[in-house]
């Protein structure tokens, strides 16, 4: 599990050998590390006399930013998931018409499962960039150009999402 490893751990498997995790693993981090910097700025303006106003809204924001986090790491773990039963299927036998339909049939179903982790990153994606959008009108300024960090970090989510579909 992601979440388990350390950094560095992330980093050596996924420059391995070794088909999982990739570079849907890899996208799904990138939102969690945007989403990160997102929340570090939501706890920057909460608190502070200057932004009492859009307090409420900002823990509201908190709360939201919290579940996806744990959503982004889920998803580089199903990633992983979905990914390695599609990578076995390119050593399928296909020297006769029929383990050529049954090897077409069985990479249709792995595709179709391994491009659902992708669009769902998109999604959380998308929905991330939103809330980054309000944390850069009403978050703390001192903090502005941690959301522009983490806006890049969730955009690399969402293209490398697109180029895994």
């Amino acid at each position: 599990m992601v979440e388990q490893k350390t950094i560095e751990a992330f980093l050596e498997v996924l420059s391995s050998k070794q088909p999982v995790p990739g570079g849907g693993g890899a996208s799904a981090l990138a939102g969690a590390l945007g989403n990160a910097l997102g929340r570090m700025v939501g706890n920057l303006t909460i608190g502070k006399k200057k932004y009492a106003d859009v307090e409420e809204e900002i823990q509201g924001l908190l709360s939201r930013m919290e579940k996806m986090q744990a959503q982004f790491v889920a998803l580089a773990d199903r990633d992983a998931e979905v990914f390695a039963p599609l990578a076995q299927c390119y050593s399928l036998p296909s020297s006769t018409e029929e383990e050529r339909d049954y090897k077409a049939q069985v990479m249709e179903e792995r595709l179709y499962d391994a491009s659902q982790v992708p669009l769902e990153i998109m999604e959380r994606s998308v929905e991330m960039i939103g809330i980054l959008d309000i944390l850069a009108d009403k978050g703390s300024r001192l903090a502005v150009s941690d959301v522009g960090v983490g806006v890049q970090y969730v955009r690399t989510a969402l293209l490398g999402a697109v180029m895994n579909v």
